[in-house]
């Protein structure tokens, strides 16, 4: 586990660089906010609508060798495009480096589940620590480096990534000896579809909020006076929330239940962006980072309800679960854009907050996985 939560970190860290190039290259290229916006979306876009698609080849043949090859084009993908010259090669090159991340994350999330035991919701919180952590110090990294030596920094930053890969090549035997957990391997019988696609419209309004926020937290910042160090701070500040939050809401969703879990978080996500975007302050800084606690702490969750509703098809269910469904949010986060354009960046985020608050209504129709799952998804687990 210590293997993959590193991996994860690592892919993860490249990743994390792109939102905190938006203002630089917004700056370089002289762009709007949806040509800003489009950037991230070249990320999620390649990061998410061919998770699937590599999941089905883990599930069908195996591909072990996507966790450290994947990390390695995320580094390269990310550290080319911040020193590209032109805005045309930033999009590509941004567009490429996700499908390294979309590349990782089915073959990692499956062995994860393996290592995981009995604790499902537990283990994958560690593995999920790895990622989000890594995000959240991708962007921090990131901005001072470029703030310091210009966008050059962004292409030293990743260097440590590429280096990363190498060393998950090396681990490979190791995790080629897992074998599933009693808890998935118990299930049997027929995947659930209409829970996933209930899961993927739940996931996907949470990502509207999530994505605009990633793209426009720094450029809001901006347009109140702050500096871009002070924009940096408060996106890892953000960023890293969501990832202590990992930590606690893996275990909680394991006591109380994985669906309750889930429920309770996407009803405090509306109100928390409105906070930060009409209190503002320390009240407003401290209600950003329970978004990121929110969001992020619950990926873990929302990856172990989609292994457990598509229990033959574990890569896929990774794959949907931070993938496909999470796209939507990169493709809100460019009309949203287009909206702050036309209107300005206020109403773009109040309209984001929107989403999670209809997305609580959908999160009540989760079904309890099917026989043997049951009991991990509604009632709490013995120490």
């Amino acid at each position: 586990m210590v293997a993959l939560s590193g991996g994860h970190f690592a892919v993860d860290f490249a990743s994390g660089t792109v939102p905190a190039l938006i203002p630089f290259f917004t700056t370089k290229f002289d762009l709007g906010y949806a040509l800003a916006a489009v950037v991230l979306l070249a990320a999620t876009l390649s990061s998410s609508i061919v998770q699937p698609l590599f999941g089905l080849w883990s599930d069908r043949r195996g591909a072990l060798w996507l966790i450290p090859g994947g990390v390695a084009l995320a580094a390269v993908g990310v550290g080319l495009a911040a020193v590209s010259p032109v805005y045309a090669l930033v999009v590509p090159l941004v567009f490429l480096g996700g499908l390294g991340v979309a590349a990782f994350h089915p073959e990692g999330a499956k062995f994860a589940s393996y290592a995981s035991g009995r604790n499902l919701a537990s283990g994958m919180s560690y593995f999920n620590v790895g990622g989000n952590s890594g995000y959240a110090f991708g962007a921090y990294a990131t901005g001072l480096l470029v703030l310091r030596i210009g966008l050059v920094g962004a292409l030293l930053a990743v260097v440590p990534v590429l280096l990363a890969s190498f060393a998950l090549g090396r681990v490979l035997p190791a995790l080629r000896a897992l074998e599933p957990p009693p808890a998935l391997s118990a299930l049997g019988g027929e995947d659930d579809r209409r829970a996933m696609a209930v899961l993927g419209l739940v996931i996907s309004l949470r990502s509207v909020a999530w994505f605009t926020l990633l793209a426009f937290v720094p450029l809001w910042m901006h347009s109140q006076g702050h500096s871009k160090g002070d924009a940096n701070r408060l996106l890892f500040l953000m960023l890293i929330a969501g990832a202590v939050g990992t930590l606690v809401l893996g275990p909680v969703a394991d006591r109380v239940g994985l669906r309750r879990t889930l429920v309770v978080t996407q009803g405090l996500l509306g109100p928390l962006v409105l906070v930060f975007v009409y209190v503002g302050g320390l009240a407003g800084t401290a209600a950003l980072m329970l978004v990121g606690v929110c969001v992020v702490g619950t990926f873990g969750v929302t990856m172990v309800l989609s292994q457990l509703y598509l229990p033959q098809h574990v890569g896929v269910a990774s794959g949907l679960s931070v993938g496909l469904a999470m796209g939507i949010g990169g493709v809100a986060a460019v009309a949203l854009g287009a909206v702050a354009d036309a209107v300005d960046l206020r109403a773009a985020l109040t309209a984001c907050a929107v989403a999670p608050m209809v997305g609580v209504a959908v999160s009540l129709l989760l079904p309890a996985p099917r026989a043997g799952a049951r009991r991990l998804a509604v009632e709490p687990v013995a120490p």
